[in-house]
């Protein structure tokens, strides 16, 4: 042991408990779920450091700890459980029981706006105990994320160290974009700028200081392997799902500018084309559509949190493509209102995104890759792998049938309509099952109104006749609709016919029309009944019915 950690051990026994430090005797044994608890509250609290073998009462004594006899062991499990940069030290110090040492964990603060949990709860200090963070503090912590680190100034970084070539393309994209909107002016403008003119007109320069938003889109290797090593996007192409290295590995650790179009060509070379028949036409789509996959990459660079180690990865398989991005979602925003709410964590780069044309506007992308999938009858993109810890999204290749994309597009373009991702997102789940999520019921009306859906049963819905006679697949509209109404009747009283003998309970009669909710057999059953073809005998559920008119007792 050397006199260094003598020197910073003794300082940490001196200090006061409470301040990013906290000590347990633990001599045999020590609980991991109150480590993952405590590590949790540090990290909390601003990072710290926790020591096992040492007393916690003043004067403190060195006693030394056997628990945890593989600490590298006990390390990993704790950064599976929270994910930090969690490191550890063993100090023998003399004055340790024989085969004991101070064991001591060094707990990184948490990411800005991201507090940390185990267990399902966010953990704090509280005098000697644990309890869980209060309402009024979680939401101080979610409320920094209103902080944008892509705005902030890296003081060790020059404008020498950014790439005068990702800055002319960002340049040519941004020219572009202004004569396409007919801003000749603005174009010729911009082309006459210098370059420290240009990033300080978008925001990469603040007071002649580079950004970490000019790192981000601009900068050299060398410069954010020194700076900023996780701004890093990685491609790797996997031929399985099993585990061991990738076929092939792409690491991008430039600015976003230097590698954005090789990026998607690498892609692009394992990206196939799928046949898909329509009548004598048969049509290519690709397997992984050129704008979702550029939208995704978009916004894993926009929104991931570079407070947070980790690369983006983006793996693609035959049929689905991964990307995952270190942290959450931005504050407020969760899978299910993904599509409707914005809170980007990186303002700066989603600016100079816009203003080269990559972002049309703020939230557009992820619709965009919504609607992208339905038109072309692919599985909608999914967010099920996200956590607090990073954002999974996963985009799906395989093709099913797009006669319903078509035949709404037809509709859409007969009556003038605007479909928007909402009204295809209905379109989808219809298709899928007839039913619809709560939130987009209020777009139901605007689509049975121009004959896309109907309703069948109550709230069950299917797509329009229209469509299956579009499709030239009239069985199963009648498969999903159920047969027509008279058809049922004639259907029920020859059942009753079968059975005069014995009569039918009602749960009996269900069977003959499966399809149809029991009140709705009900109902056909006092049509028949009104029309003096089916009557019953007994008032209660074991009551039967028969065929034909009730009779009238004969009287004296």
């Amino acid at each position: 042991m050397s006199s260094s950690q003598i020197e910073r051990l003794e300082q940490l026994i001196g200090a006061k408990e409470g301040e990013s430090v906290e000590f347990k005797l633990a001599e045999n044994h020590f609980s991991f779920t109150d480590l993952c608890k405590y590590v949790a509250a540090l990290a909390n609290e601003g990072g710290g450091v926790f020591l096992l073998g040492v007393t916690d009462k003043r004067p403190r004594k060195i006693v030394g700890t056997i628990a945890f006899n593989q600490p590298e062991r006990t390390r990993k499990g704790l950064c599976n459980q929270i994910p930090l940069a969690i490191n550890f030290e063993e100090i023998a110090h003399p004055d340790c029981t024989p085969g004991a040492r101070v064991l001591i964990f060094h707990v990184p603060p948490r990411p800005l706006g991201i507090p940390m949990k185990y267990d399902g709860k966010y953990w704090m200090r509280k005098e000697d105990s644990l309890v869980p963070m209060s309402e009024d503090r979680l939401r101080e912590i979610f409320s920094e994320s209103g902080h944008d680190f892509s705005a902030g100034v890296c003081e060790s970084a020059g404008i020498d160290d950014l790439d005068a070539n990702a800055i002319d393309d960002f340049r040519k994209r941004w020219i572009e974009r202004l004569v396409r909107a007919g801003d000749s002016d603005q174009a010729s403008r911009v082309k006459g700028l210098t370059q420290s003119q240009l990033l300080t007109d978008v925001g990469a320069l603040e007071e002649s200081k580079v950004t970490y938003a000019a790192l981000i889109l601009f900068g050299t290797s060398k410069i954010l392997t020194r700076v900023l090593p996780q701004c890093e996007v990685v491609l790797e192409y996997r031929s399985s799902n099993s585990a061991g290295a990738a076929q092939e590995r792409h690491e991008y650790r430039k600015g976003f500018f230097s590698f954005y179009e090789d990026l998607w060509r690498q892609i692009s070379l394992r990206n196939d084309q799928q046949e898909l028949q329509q009548g004598l036409f048969v049509h290519s789509i690709a397997t992984f559509s050129e704008r979702s996959v550029r939208e995704a990459v978009l916004n894993a660079v926009s929104h991931r949190n570079y407070e947070m180690g980790g690369s983006i990865f983006v793996r693609q398989f035959h049929r689905r493509l991964e990307i995952d991005s270190p942290g959450g979602f931005p504050f407020g925003i969760n899978i299910e209102n993904v599509l409707d709410r914005q809170n980007p964590r990186n303002r700066r780069v989603a600016e100079i995104f816009t203003r080269c044309g990559l972002v049309e506007r703020s939230g557009q992308g992820m619709n965009l890759m919504f609607e992208e999938s339905i038109r072309q009858s692919k599985p909608l993109p999914s967010f099920e792998r996200s956590d607090q810890y990073q954002v999974g999204l996963t985009l799906f290749g395989n093709i099913g049938s797009v006669e319903f994309v078509r035949f709404a597009e037809k509709i859409s373009s007969e009556k003038g309509q605007f479909f928007g991702t909402h009204d295809w997102l209905v379109f989808a789940q219809v298709a899928r099952d007839g039913k619809v999520s709560k939130s987009l019921r209020p777009f139901v009306p605007k689509l049975v109104d121009l004959g896309l859906v109907e309703r069948v049963g109550g709230s069950r819905l299917i797509l329009a006749k229209k469509y299956y006679e579009h499709a030239g697949d009239a069985a199963s509209y009648t498969r999903k609709r159920g047969l027509d109404r008279e058809h049922n009747l004639a259907l029920l009283e020859k059942h009753l016919i079968d059975r005069l003998d014995r009569g039918c309970k009602l749960e009996e009669l269900t069977q003959v029309l499966p399809l149809l909710p029991e009140s709705t057999v009900r109902s056909l059953l006092t049509t028949l009944r009104k029309r003096g073809k089916a009557h019953t005998k007994g008032a209660t559920r074991s009551g039967r019915w028969f065929p034909g008119p009730e009779k009238q007792e004969e009287t004296c």
